[in-house]
Order: C-alpha cells, then sequence, then structure tokens
C-alpha cells in the first residue's frame, strides 16, 4: 500500500501534460487525490479522448494556457521536465511561496526498493539500459525508466522491497533533488496535514548507487549557465551517506574533479587508466579491477556488438553499476556479448541498394554528434539540423569536414551550423565535406537517395534538439525510418 500521507491535505496541480504529468494524474486519481492539471497546448492537441477520459474521472482540466488564478487554490505543483523553472508560472507560483515537485522525485520517495541512478551529458540511456539487463540477466526483478520509457510512478504498486530500479536522470528532474530549490516555501503555511513527511519529500536526495558519467556542456538553452547545468547533475550525488557508491568517469574532466570530492566512495572508469574498484581496458579486453587492480576478464572488445570508444565507456561504467548491485561478472557478459543498441541510437533502419541508412535522433548536441561520427570508418552522409541549444559546434564543425562526403544540413540551426563549417574550413587541411541546405528532414532524406552510392552510410545524426518540427527526438525518428522505408 501506496503512502500517501505526504499530500494529505493539499491541492494539487500538475503542470504540463507530456509523459509524465499524465501518468501523474492517473497516479493521484487511482489513489483518491483530487488534481488539476493544466498544460498550455489547446485541446485538439490531446484529442477528445483524452479529455473526455480524464473529465470522466474527476481531473479539473485547464488547457491552452496556464492562468495565473490557478495558483489561488494550489498547494503543491508538480512540474513537468517540459516546462522549465524561469517560465512566467513558475516563477509567479515561486513568489507566492508555493513548493515545486516532479514525478521523478515523487517516485523516489515512495519507492520501497533500491535505486540506481544514472545522469550524465551522455551516455545515459545506454548505460541505464544495460546495467537493467546485467541485472535481470542475474535474476534480479528490476526496472528500468526515469527519462525513458514509462514513467515509473505507474509501475509504483508492483515495486516490492528486494526490487532493483535504475533511473536514467535528466538535468531538468534533477533540480528537484535539490531541498534548495523550495528555500522559499514555508510549510507551515501551505495547510499540509503533515509538514514533516512532505519536508522529506521536498528535502534533499540521491540515490545509493549513482553514476555521472560525463559533463560538457549541454542544455544551455535550459539553464543559465554552465554553472546552473553542473549544479542540477551534482543533486545525484550530493546526497548520499556514507556506505553508498559513485560511478565516475575518470577521462572526462568535470567528473574527475567532482570525483575526487567523494574519495573512496567512487568507482573510476576509464578508457586510459587503471584504477583499483574501478573498471577499464588491459590489452584489448574489458576488465574489473579489484583494490590491488588485479584485472577480472569481463569480455574482450571482439565481442562487444556496439559501435565506437564511447560505448565501450558506458559499457564499463554499466559493468561497475551492476556490480555494486551485485551482478556476476557473468551476467554482465552475457549482456555485452549480445546487446546491439538502443532505439534511435545508431540504429540500423535499412539496407537498400547497398546503402546503409542509420537513425541517430537521439543526438541532440554536436558531442553526440561527434561520437556518432567516431563510429563509422565507412563514407558517411551526415543529415543534422533541427533548434540549437546554446551549444559550441566547432569541434563537430571540424570532423564533418574531415569524414563526411555529404553534409545535408535542415531545420532552424542549419545556418549556425553552416557557419561554423565555414569557419573550420579555413583552418582545414584536407576537408572532403560538402555542405547541401534543405528546408526539412523529408527534403534531406530525399537528396541523401540521390547522393549516396553502395557503401555509404546515410546517418540522421541531428546535433540539435527536434523542436523546431517535431514534439521529440523519437516522432523525429519515427518521420525518418517512415521516409526511408519509403524509398
Amino acid at each position: 500500500m501506496v503512502d500517501l500521507n505526504a499530500l494529505s491535505g493539499l491541492n494539487l496541480l500538475v503542470v504540463g501534460l507530456g509523459r509524465e504529468g499524465m501518468a501523474l494524474v492517473e497516479f493521484f486519481q487511482a489513489h483518491g487525490l483530487p488534481v488539476t492539471a493544466t498544460d498550455s497546448r489547446p485541446e485538439e492537441t490531446f484529442g477528445d479522448a483524452v479529455v473526455s477520459s480524464l473529465a470522466e474521472q474527476g481531473v479539473a482540466l485547464v488547457l491552452g494556457d496556464h492562468p495565473l488564478d490557478l495558483l489561488d487554490q494550489a498547494s503543491l505543483l508538480f512540474v513537468s521536465g517540459g516546462v522549465p523553472l524561469s517560465s512566467p508560472f513558475i516563477q509567479a507560483a515561486v513568489e507566492r511561496g508555493l513548493p515545486l515537485c516532479t514525478e521523478s522525485k515523487l517516485f523516489c520517495y515512495l519507492c520501497p526498493a533500491q535505486i540506481i541512478g544514472i545522469t550524465g551529458s551522455s551516455g545515459k540511456t545506454t548505460t541505464t539500459t544495460l546495467v537493467g539487463q546485467m541485472l535481470v540477466a542475474e535474476g534480479r526483478r528490476t526496472w528500468v525508466g526515469g527519462n525513458i520509457g514509462q514513467p515509473l510512478i505507474s509501475e509504483l504498486e508492483q515495486i516490492q522491497a528486494g526490487d532493483v530500479v535504475v533511473m536514467e536522470l535528466s538535468s531538468f528532474q534533477l533540480e528537484y533533488f535539490h531541498a534548495r530549490l523550495n528555500q522559499h516555501v514555508d510549510l507551515n503555511a501551505i495547510g499540509a496535514a503533515n509538514p514533516t513527511e512532505l519536508a522529506k519529500l521536498l528535502g534533499d536526495w540521491s540515490p545509493s548507487i549513482s553514476a555521472i558519467l560525463n559533463v560538457t556542456p549541454n542544455h544551455l538553452d535550459r539553464h543559465p549557465t554552465m554553472k546552473d547545468y553542473v549544479r542540477a547533475k551534482r543533486a545525484i550525488t550530493n546526497y548520499q551517506k556514507p556506505e553508498d557508491a559513485i560511478v565516475m568517469s575518470l577521462d572526462n574532466d568535470m567528473t574527475r574533479t567532482i570525483g575526487r570530492q567523494f574519495g573512496q566512495k567512487v568507482r573510476w572508469f576509464s578508457l586510459e587508466a587503471q584504477m583499483p574498484h574501478g573498471a577499464g581496458l588491459l590489452n584489448e579486453d574489458l576488465v574489473l579491477f579489484d583494490a590491488q587492480v588485479e584485472p577480472t576478464v569481463v569480455t574482450n572488445k571482439s565481442a562487444v556488438k556496439l559501435r565506437g570508444s564511447h560505448n565501450l565507456s558506458n559499457i564499463l561504467a554499466a559493468c561497475l553499476l551492476a556490480k555494486e548491485a551485485g551482478a556476476s561478472v557473468e551476467a554482465m557478459r552475457a549482456v555485452i556479448t549480445t546487446f546491439t543498441g538502443v532505439e534511435h541510437r545508431l540504429e540500423v533502419v535499412a539496407e537498400i541498394n547497398g546503402v546503409t541508412y542509420v537513425n541517430d535522433s537521439i543526438s541532440t548536441s554536436p558531442e553526440r554528434l561527434i561520437a556518432a561520427l567516431n563510429a563509422f570508418s565507412e563514407s558517411l552522409i551526415l543529415l543534422a539540423g533541427g533548434r540549437d541549444k546554446h551549444l559550441p559546434w566547432n569541434e563537430a564543425a571540424w570532423l564533418m569536414l574531415h569524414k563526411v562526403q555529404h553534409i545535408i544540413l535542415f531545420g532552424e540551426a542549419a545556418d549556425l551550423i553552416e557557419a561554423a563549417i565555414d569557419k573550420a574550413r579555413l583552418q582545414a587541411l584536407h576537408a572532403i565535406g560538402q555542405v547541401h541546405r534543405r528546408t526539412s528532414l523529408d527534403e534531406a532524406v530525399e537528396l541523401a537517395a540521390q547522393l549516396a552510392q553502395p557503401g555509404y552510410i546515410v546517418l540522421l545524426s541531428p546535433g540539435c534538439a527536434s523542436y523546431d518540427a517535431f514534439s521529440s527526438y523519437v516522432e523525429r525518428a519515427a518521420r525518418f525510418k517512415e521516409l526511408v522505408n519509403n524509398l
């Protein structure tokens, strides 16, 4: 039975009816808690069936806007990840002293099982999926979610104390794991029946097993500064207990700096060094090290199905996380040697007339574009563009010029990316990349099919968010697959 005393006596307002918001509304309704929900999108976006269903359940819906009078009766806001803290509606709530929470924070507060939390600027989805599969291979009852898949609040009633939960956590979610986010709140003034439990829900919290895979510039369209972005990420480690464990990359400047503040708790993974209690490479083997740096071979690099050195790092991180949760080397090996990747990450869609079409729509930053390009030695046609996230393009532009035969730019960021490429071309010695411009993804795929020769890879790795033309990278990927399959 779920204990919801922390929410007793409160008027709940869900802001944003995306994946998390809808799951929360259904959860609150199932437990008899009155809830109001609002979304800035108009009613027709959701469809009559969804709106009618929520109305029949007694959910008070306000669609098409976030009117400030909604705050008059609200006691606690649950904010969806798509709604920035800087939005006028959220700032108005803060000015009124209303507390803020999220689906992921509520789930972690209520969950009876051990939680493994994974964050980073890149590699989160692959690493989270690997850890989940390793624990399943070990025979553990495992739940995987967070920033991927079904919101875990929907599964809460089924999760038991002996299970293990593997959560991918974004910076947007982790912002709410810092208690200082609600330092403006007087809990005694909002009518909570149990202010002590509400304080626990809104308090500082970190998972007992945590990972920061890497930290590089990302989401600077959302976080005011890089410092704010790093601060959000650090919530996953800052509030652990002394006996808890942290997994971090020794090869990333930021995680190396952060990790050294935690001493013996850190389990380092590296492609370049061997650390006690860590994971790394020894000759051609992926290995785990004990306190004396004695190697235990997990598998040979040749047995790994995933492309790219970045995925070797993801695998090493996954091994350390799974080991902390009790997985054996045999379980790790069984997954590593069969795992071919997650959907939308270097996913082969089709081979047509000797040309391979690859979906990497989950690549929403220049860094992930760089990793994708480095995963291939074949001739490449790259489809890149979308909505920029205020990130540096210099390195990606240089690599595009030197690794890609044809660069097809589309979407809002096309001008910005082409400018970076033009600047890089001034310093390029052996540039091969030819730049083409198209308005949409549809036109980009059409041109790619015309330019491609047998043996080529046509790679959708946008390096940008999708929001100029699609609701998510998943919708963008679905359109790419549709276009490819129609060729």
